[in-house]
């Protein structure tokens, strides 16, 4: 069974990945320099990087298909540290970043996943969408009338060249077609060249010559764990995209330890920490891509293109990627999040929407999922917190009280407020056969009410509790426990 699956992991596909391969591996070149100029280190610290990351990923990672690279998300974390500390410190900070995405994996904190609902990651993907057209405008404003000529006959060949040939990538041909036809017309436009120097030489072993000191622990471990953070917040997220676009599962724990292997590697041979690419993804996948020869292609390619072809691949025209990311932007929009505004709750469409403008406001997705999940928990707490029912009947001197429904922090005032500790009764009978107490506050809300009614002089007995919720009451509960009790009515 696992050889079986081995075996379609990596030859599964073979011509698929292999061009998909390719037309990421072309990809990738403009945007690990513009990662690395961002971050604020040489052009090479991205591509070594992206190489390292992409070769390591196919192998160890969880999730067959995906690429991972250094990214922008990334390189927004490391411009302080690189301002302040140098190159050294960043690759230092790069191997913890590893060390602790391992460390998430083992300890399983991938299956935290199943927390973040379905309206946090359209927000996600949304937001995502957004940033990377975002992304291409800088290339878009003040040029000349072939810049736009170039990219929507780019645009074009990507949406109308499937209808005549489905086997090769339409957007490697977009590539080569234009990047032929900048050369022949001899077009004064942007090219890949225009964006930083390629490197000449292969990656080689470099160990951060920083000293190792407790003083250089703190230095680089809020950027660590930031990275670390976004890092897999970013994997994980486009491990569920890339789930639901192939129909498949992934292994989300055996991806961060993957992650953190591929940044401990991208460290050791003078790269930047990276992460999957939601955007290179989808081309992957849009271009053939779905096993984990389509990643391993991806890495080689992008390593002999820029050391051994750096003449040609610096010929690519900008206006070719940017079309190629402008259908990546296009394609990873959730349309249908749209059209549903009027269908989904209320709630639903706040989470996402707040999820988008967190991440296009900040630029951070860590902030945006954050804001997301927390938007998600509360609506969700309030919601259940309705789902409260109390009965009540009266016989002579005693009224029989029916609790239906969960009781915690959001429907404890609802529990409260729903006694009479002003009626004149002899007896009151709590029954709980049918809720569940969850939390010390749900027990401080029972606790309230028999104290409050014993103050009274009225009698109370409690029964039906569950297993469950009879051992936090037990454990956390005062209205049983006469010390406490006297201590709360004298106070």
């Amino acid at each position: 069974m696992i050889l079986s699956s081995t075996r379609q992991d990596w030859f599964g596909n073979i011509r698929g990945d292999l061009l998909a391969g390719l037309v990421v591996a072309l990809a990738l070149i403009p945007e690990a320099i513009a990662f690395s100029i961002i971050a604020g280190v040489d052009p090479r610290v991205g591509l070594y990087a992206s190489f390292c990351i992409a070769v390591i990923i196919a192998i160890v990672g969880g999730r067959p298909g995906m690429i991972s690279a250094a990214t922008g998300a990334m390189a927004l974390l490391m411009v302080t540290l690189v301002r302040e500390h140098g190159l050294e410190y960043l690759l230092a900070a790069t191997l913890l970043t590893g060390v602790l995405q391992i460390a998430a994996g083992y300890l399983k904190l991938g299956s935290l996943m199943r927390f973040v609902s379905r309206s946090v990651v359209t927000g996600f993907v949304n937001a995502l969408a957004i940033l990377i057209f975002m992304a291409q405008l800088p290339e878009l404003t003040q040029v000349t009338w072939h810049v736009y000529a170039m990219t929507a006959g780019g645009l074009a060949i990507i949406y109308l060249f499937p209808y005549l040939n489905k086997t090769i990538p339409s957007p490697l041909v977009c590539i080569l077609v234009l990047t032929g036809l900048a050369i022949w017309l001899d077009l004064d436009i942007r090219t890949v060249s225009d964006m930083g120097d390629l490197p000449d030489t292969l990656p080689v072993f470099l160990w951060p010559e920083v000293p190792l000191t407790l003083e250089t622990l703190w230095i680089i471990l809020p950027y660590s764990a930031a990275l670390a953070v976004v890092g897999m917040l970013e994997s994980l997220m486009t491990a569920t995209i890339v789930d639901d676009l192939t129909d498949t599962s992934s292994d989300k724990n055996r991806e961060c330890k993957g992650q953190g292997i591929a940044n401990i590697g991208a460290g050791l041979m003078g790269g930047m920490a990276g992460c999957a690419m939601i955007g290179q993804s989808i081309i992957n996948i849009k271009s053939g891509g779905r096993g984990r020869l389509s990643t391993l292609t991806a890495g080689i390619l992008l390593l002999i293109m820029v050391v051994f072809l750096s003449d040609w691949i610096g010929q690519i025209p900008m206006a070719a990627l940017v079309a190629v990311m402008i259908m990546v932007s296009i394609g990873t929009f959730s349309w249908d999040s749209i059209r549903n505004l009027k269908h989904y709750p209320l709630s639903t469409n706040v989470v996402m929407l707040a999820t988008v403008a967190v991440v296009v406001a900040t630029h951070n997705l860590a902030y945006g999922v954050f804001v997301g999940v927390l938007l998600a928990s509360l609506f969700f707490a309030n919601k259940v917190g309705r789902f409260l029912l109390i009965q009540s009947v009266k016989d002579a001197k005693t009224r029989h009280y029916t609790v239906v429904g969960q009781v915690f922090f959001s429907s404890a005032d609802q529990f409260i407020n729903s006694f009479d500790f002003k009626e004149d009764l002899d007896r009151v009978i709590i029954d709980l056969q049918r809720a569940h107490f969850w939390d010390i506050t749900a027990v401080a809300a029972l606790d309230k009410a028999v104290i409050k009614f014993r103050r009274e002089g009225v009698e109370v007995d409690i029964t039906g509790l569950n297993e469950a919720s009879a051992t936090i009451v037990d454990r956390f509960g005062v209205h049983d426990k006469p010390d406490a009790v006297e201590k709360l009515m004298g106070h």
